[in-house]
């Protein structure tokens, strides 16, 4: 009897052991291939960061990133706070369908960055469009679970509408992603939070039609199916079983010229698409090779001779190959990683029209907007 009332006890010692020799012996890994990540390295112990708390937090990180079969950690926890009524509790949704969504995010750089957009319009004095993504929440509000937080769409762009300089076109695309969901288009990941290649041509109709450009018709273009892709929503989740979705890459085949400069080095090559990213973790970057401080992306078959800059998020990945059909030269920089002054890079490219594409996730939250000058 003094046995079975110790075995919890026993049991719980034993798994700590057990999990205490497995961090001991197992080989630690570098990189996440489920959360599309780079783990923590092992802290460097000084006394100072030991006595300021820094030691702490760092070898907390460490620990939690190389437990044994962390994987099924995570998603168990996530299945639990799913099962227990706390869906969204770790930022994510798990919604109908397999949908995997971002609870709404915060306004609080909303009203700066506005400003910003209208303080650079007054130094560059060029044509300038924005056109943002809503959320995925906004206009999928149908598989959201009953409790959630309210996505606040309108008010933001409402906001936009009543702040942004008028001389500046704003592409609200509110309206036609709602009648394009309603009639059964895919518009986002399930997995991922980026639009999907319909969602991006669709968004890309719309923005022509503002540019008075003759978009490429949809029959125009070779698709390239791959079933098995798993994006961000999936991989910071937890939410491990969940089906994954089908990426497209719409190519019109127009050979585009692609250069594109990051740290010193410069890639090039005769399309817009990186189909070996497929093989890789991130297949997202078959999309102009994700992240980089500076594409040139330029398609002597276009028949608009306009020099275009885009100021972006990665939501631009996916649209920016369909501008690609109409505009001769387009220039795309990141300002999370290009910290040159824009209105330099305008003079010397001889910058004619100006076009930030962003979701609205990011755009009332960047910070990065401040490199503007």
């Amino acid at each position: 009897m003094k046995i079975l009332k110790r075995l919890p006890m026993i049991i719980f010692c034993a798994f700590i052991g057990i999990m205490l020799l497995l961090f001991i012996l197992l080989p630690k890994e570098d990189y996440s291939p489920s959360e599309k990540r780079y783990l923590a390295d092992t802290p460097q112990f000084t006394f100072q960061s030991f006595f300021s708390g820094e030691f702490g937090e760092e070898f907390e990180e460490y620990l939690s990133d190389h437990t044994a079969f962390r994987k099924f950690f995570v998603g168990l926890n996530s299945y639990y706070d799913y099962l227990t009524n706390n869906n969204g509790k770790n930022g994510y949704y798990l919604c109908a369908d397999g949908y995997i969504v971002t609870d709404p995010t915060t306004t609080e750089k909303l009203m700066p960055n506005i400003e910003m957009l209208n303080d650079f319009y007054d130094i560059s004095k060029k044509d300038t469009t924005l056109i943002i993504a809503p959320s995925t929440g906004y206009i999928c509000d149908d598989i959201l679970p009953k409790n959630h937080l309210p996505y606040r769409d309108d008010e933001c762009f409402e906001i936009i509408h009543e702040n942004l300089n008028e001389n500046i076109d704003f592409v609200d695309l509110r309206d036609t992603f709602k009648q394009e969901y309603q009639n059964g288009s895919q518009l986002y990941y399930k997995t991922d939070h980026h639009w999907t290649s319909t969602g991006a041509y669709t968004a890309y109709r719309k923005l022509c039609e503002n540019l008075s450009l003759t978009p490429t018709d949809r029959s125009s273009y070779t698709v390239t199916s791959i079933d098995d892709f798993y994006g961000t929503t999936y991989s910071s989740s937890g939410y491990w079983l969940v089906q994954p979705d089908v990426l497209e890459v719409w190519d019109s085949q127009n050979n585009a010229s692609v250069s594109i400069t990051d740290s010193g080095k410069t890639v090039e090559q005769n399309s817009c698409f990186f189909y070996g990213n497929l093989e890789g973790d991130d297949q997202y970057t078959v999309f102009l090779d994700g992240n980089h401080p500076y594409t040139k992306i330029v398609n002597d078959k276009a028949e608009n001779g306009d020099r275009v800059l885009i100021i972006k998020d990665s939501f631009a990945h996916c649209l920016t190959p369909f501008l690609s059909d109409n505009y001769k030269e387009i220039t795309m920089i990141d300002l999370r990683y290009y910290k040159e002054q824009v209105s330099t890079l305008i003079e010397n490219e001889n910058i004619d029209r100006v076009i930030y594409i962003y979701s609205l996730d990011n755009f009332a939250t960047d910070t990065n907007l401040a490199w503007l000058e």
